[in-house]
């Protein structure tokens, strides 16, 4: 890869972000302005993904794109289907575009300046650099838990990612083309891109305050997400009731051998408590390995319908 003759498109996935869209946008045009400036690029634009917002976003991305189109691009999806989904959209649409793609996030809470070290490390030959979070001050203690909680536990059920990485990354072009024929439905970029198996590197800052509006991602979302990561990448919840099984084997045995203990020194009691409490706790222990098992069936049922992932109703280019 040879310093400075490379074409760099920031692809950023947006709903409903007409408060901080301004901001973003003035933010990543100046880190451009750099980057070509200290020869680091030779041209560079953003991408803006509108994932079926409600408000202004897309008219917003649409003035922005017409009023400067050599550092603008967009494309609207016809319905909302997702941050992963609309990250996804945007790298399919930049991978014959670019030599590589930053993707990152609308809020703002990424550091933009760590774009210039990730170029950096694309250029000493890197193909995917991850950016890392030096520490979570920012976040609540809830979130921070749950957070930290949920990467300790993914990496139990076997699942490969990057601890505090969410989806501010570089990826070349060569990663980017090989990353988008994977053909799974059920998206989780973070875990996905770890199979590739190019050259990586990483890039750690701090992260910030969102810039302005709501989070779009609230406790149910943040949930839903984790345990589409844990169910996506890990047979460890399916491995969990297998052996959850055997140790209730195990226990009906003792209690077998149990009562039969009671039976011969004649001190059996009628255990109706007991026996309510086993059979609540039991049923409640098989309705959750059903639930399981069933995510699991969701997913396939998911996957052999093909669907599209996105539909793409409007384009600046």
């Amino acid at each position: 890869m040879s310093t400075g003759d490379s074409k760099l498109l920031i692809v950023v996935p947006c709903y409903n972000e007409q408060e901080v869209l301004p901001e973003c946008v003035k933010q990543l045009t100046e880190v451009l302005v750099t980057l070509e400036r200290t020869g680091r690029i030779s041209s560079g634009r953003v991408l803006l993904v509108d994932d079926g917002s409600k408000d202004k976003t897309w008219s917003m991305i649409r003035e922005y794109g017409n009023s400067m189109p050599q550092r603008v691009c967009g494309l609207k999806l016809a319905h909302n289907v997702g941050h992963q989904n609309a990250l996804w959209a945007g790298m399919e649409w930049a991978a014959t575009r670019c030599d590589m793609i930053i993707s990152i996030d609308a809020d703002l809470q990424d550091d933009v300046n760590a774009m210039i070290e990730m170029v950096d490390k694309y250029n000493n030959g890197a193909d995917i650099v991850y950016g890392v979070r030096r520490e979570r001050e920012t976040d609540t203690f809830f979130k921070r838990f749950t957070a930290q909680s949920f990467y300790k536990f993914i990496k139990i059920m076997g699942a490969d990612i990057v601890y505090n990485h969410a989806d501010f990354r570089l990826v070349s072009s060569r990663a980017l083309q090989s990353f988008i024929l994977m053909p799974e439905r059920n998206l989780f970029l973070r875990g996905m891109v770890r199979t590739l198996g190019y050259n990586e590197d990483s890039v750690y800052y701090d992260r910030k305050e969102r810039f302005a509006g709501e989070s779009k991602y609230p406790l149910k979302k943040m949930l839903r997400f984790a345990w589409d990561g844990i169910t996506s990448f890990s047979n460890g919840p399916l491995h969990m009731i297998v052996v959850g099984g055997a140790l209730f084997v195990l226990v009906a045995i003792a209690v077998v051998i149990y009562c039969i203990y009671l039976w011969i020194i004649g001190h059996t009691v009628p255990g109706w408590t007991s026996l309510i409490i086993s059979i609540w706790f039991v049923g409640g222990v098989i309705l959750l390995a059903v639930g399981v098992i069933g995510e699991y069936i969701g997913k396939i049922y998911k996957e052999v319908k093909r669907r599209p992932r996105y539909l793409i109703q409007d384009e600046i280019s």
